[in-house]
């Protein structure tokens, strides 16, 4: 097998998975919702990429990119969601990893599309980093919504 095969397969912590992210070098991460049941082995692979070492949210400044690791009996998903926009700067970009489906703490896509809706975000991509969480990529919008 091919060193691109072996990279393409989407297995847990390789770099190409870390790389789908839009991360890069320098990119500060900030993780919430970290516990035992995350992939440290994808979480290293983000860490090697960035050069970087995860903040958490004792921050003192914004971060480009928040890491959120959210299951389903961890509380209200758009708490978390306001949450992860304290220090996130402006045209930041959260990572929600949930399990897939299936796995245990399994969040269903449309609690993920209404509580995105009401944190004020988007939803632009979904992928599957690891054998055992899903990625949802969430964006401000680009323009304001206008209510009629």
């Amino acid at each position: 097998m091919s060193a691109t095969a072996d990279h393409a397969d989407g297995k847990s912590g390789e770099p190409n998975m870390a790389s789908r992210l839009g991360l890069e070098s320098g990119t500060v991460v900030q993780e919430l919702g970290y516990d035992d049941d995350c992939d440290d082995a994808f979480r290293d692979a983000i860490m090697e990429l960035t050069g970087e070492e995860f903040v958490g949210d004792d921050m003192d400044d914004v971060v480009d990119v928040v890491l959120l690791w959210f299951r389903d009996d961890d509380g209200d998903l758009v708490d978390a969601l306001f949450e992860t926009l304290t220090d996130l700067k402006t045209g930041g970009i959260v990572w929600l990893m949930t399990p897939k489906v299936g796995r245990e703490g399994y969040v269903d896509a449309s609690d993920i599309a209404e509580a995105t809706e009401t944190a004020g975000l988007s939803t632009t991509t979904s992928l599957t980093p690891t054998e055992n969480w899903s990625a949802t990529k969430l964006v401000m919008p680009k323009s304001p919504r206008v209510r009629k």
